[in-house]
């Protein structure tokens, strides 16, 4: 985690490059939202358009990216060009296709024809970066393995296992189930084709950019089954495919293939190893929630594992994988039964449950708030442990509901560790009160002037609740009337 001075040198190399590089000043950059990674994005606004800057302290991971870039450019695939990069590479700046990806334009638009004909460019181009990238390409830049092979499959298979399966505590043969992983890791090994394999293939790593398609975060990528990618794609749980796109796309996909190859894909066996691929690709991405979730306490994995697990329980009852394996098949009846997916899904409320939740803001200058409801009590939160970015002249009079501050607070404090314990105290009394009618709940955030942190904390907790239980939430910034005033 990169802290407030470390990141304004950051910024400052930006700049200082930047113009250097293009002999005119950036005139404003603006650090994008962090996913899943510990690479930092920053967009470069300047006169000719942007440019986007990347952080990255994984210097081979870096080496890995500009190395396939280049390469995938040089054959005319849909990459960003590289621009610059550091003697260190730990910074680099590349082509900007926009803010939009697949998955916001799905978000906004719904599953209608045009972004059906997004999935369908995606997938077209997909099918020509995995064989015309596989040409001349040294696989001895990838990051770690060069072939998703048995050991990457068994790797992916067993992560599912320490990560997700073993957090239920199902009784199981543990012999027999590695037997399984060893069965079906062979028999998806043996696959006809292997070409790049994207590895992350999915709508958050695809731009769109005046209805075209480009892929970014592919340093991943290694020799493999081309169906692995194509599941990455179709399954993706948050993108919620119906069956029948799902089946029309990978028939589409196998065409854009066609033309590809030496002869056309032989469609029954590919579509067998594809079923194999997508039971893999589901249960790695279980076992990265369980990871990020379970472990890590990450509310945003945590409330996307009952989704996963549905995906998976539609996969079992209608799809079939070419190979018996038992013990394995018997757990994951179990995972995917109703009672299982229930033990992640949080209680919702409906329209006539009667709890509303107070979420408060305020300067400890001017006292804790009073609860004036008849059961008074709720919580009450110090956030002045965390750095105050109300003391620095950049953040000075924006407040804690302002991009600048959120980016802040999200990057270089611990802001998100603190909140996340925060979550987990008040979920319990917020389950609890549901279930007993409760009518009230009152939680407060406090910090010395009432406008950054606390702001932050309120908003996000708010979101939080709404989005986990569906609850009435009313927010107020107590100091919303003092703001840029005085000494915070």
């Amino acid at each position: 985690m990169q802290t407030d001075r470390g990141m304004e040198a950051v910024m400052l190399e930006i700049r200082m490059q930047f113009e250097a590089l293009k002999g005119e000043p950036a005139e404003r950059i603006e650090k994008i939202q962090q996913s899943g990674s510990d690479r930092i994005y920053f967009r470069i606004y300047h006169k000719g358009g942007s440019t986007i800057a990347t952080y990255n302290q994984h210097q081979k991971e870096t080496q890995t990216f500009i190395y396939f870039s280049k390469h995938f450019k040089k054959a005319g695939l849909p990459v960003p060009e590289i621009y610059w990069q550091n003697s260190t590479n730990t910074l680099y700046f590349q082509e900007d296709f926009g803010p939009d990806s697949l998955l916001s334009c799905l978000e906004k638009e719904g599953h209608t024809d045009h972004i059906y004909r997004l999935f369908q460019k995606s997938l077209q181009q997909l099918a020509r970066l995995q064989v015309l990238g596989d040409q001349g390409l040294d696989y001895n830049q990838c990051i770690t393995a060069k072939m998703f092979g048995k050991q990457a499959i068994l790797s992916d298979l067993l992560y599912f296992k320490y990560y997700f399966l073993d957090t239920l505590q199902i009784p199981y043969d543990k012999q027999a189930l590695l037997d399984d992983f060893d069965a079906l890791s062979n028999y998806l090994t043996h696959t006809q084709y292997k070409f790049f394999m994207f590895r992350d293939f999915q709508s958050r790593n695809i731009q769109v950019q005046n209805d075209e398609v480009f892929f970014i975060d592919y340093q991943g990528g290694m020799k493999g089954a081309p169906q692995y990618d194509v599941a990455s794609l179709l399954w993706q749980a948050k993108a919620e495919l119906s069956e029948q796109w799902k089946d029309s796309l990978l028939e589409y996909y196998q065409d854009c293939l066609d033309p590809l190859l030496d002869q056309p894909v032989e469609r029954n066996t590919f579509v067998s190893q594809y079923n194999g691929y997508v039971l893999i690709r589901l249960l790695q991405v279980l076992g990265a929630y369980g990871f990020r979730g379970l472990f890590e306490r990450k509310a945003h994995f945590l409330s996307s594992i009952p989704l996963a697990m549905r995906n998976l329980q539609f996969f079992i009852l209608h799809k079939r994988v070419g190979i018996i394996t038992p013990e394995f098949d018997r757990l994951l009846q179990i995972i995917t039964s109703a009672e299982a997916i229930a033990r992640f899904e949080p209680m919702k409320a409906h329209e006539k449950t009667p709890l509303q939740v107070e979420i408060n803001s305020f300067s400890y200058k001017r006292g804790i708030p009073e609860d004036a409801s008849d059961n008074g009590g709720g919580f009450v939160f110090d956030m002045r442990g965390i750095l105050n970015p109300g003391r620095l002249e950049a953040y000075k009079y924006f407040t804690g509901k302002d991009k600048p501050v959120m980016d802040f607070l999200e990057q270089g404090t611990r802001m998100n560790e603190m909140l996340n314990g925060v979550w987990d105290i008040i979920d319990i009394n917020v389950e609890t009160y549901l279930k007993r009618d409760f009518e009230h709940l009152q939680i407060n955030f406090g910090c010395t002037g009432g406008q950054h942190r606390s702001v932050y904390a309120a908003e996000q907790t708010a979101r939080h609740l709404r989005n986990k239980y569906n609850l009435k939430v009313k927010v107020n910034h107590l100091n919303e009337m003092n703001w840029l005033q005085g000494d915070l």
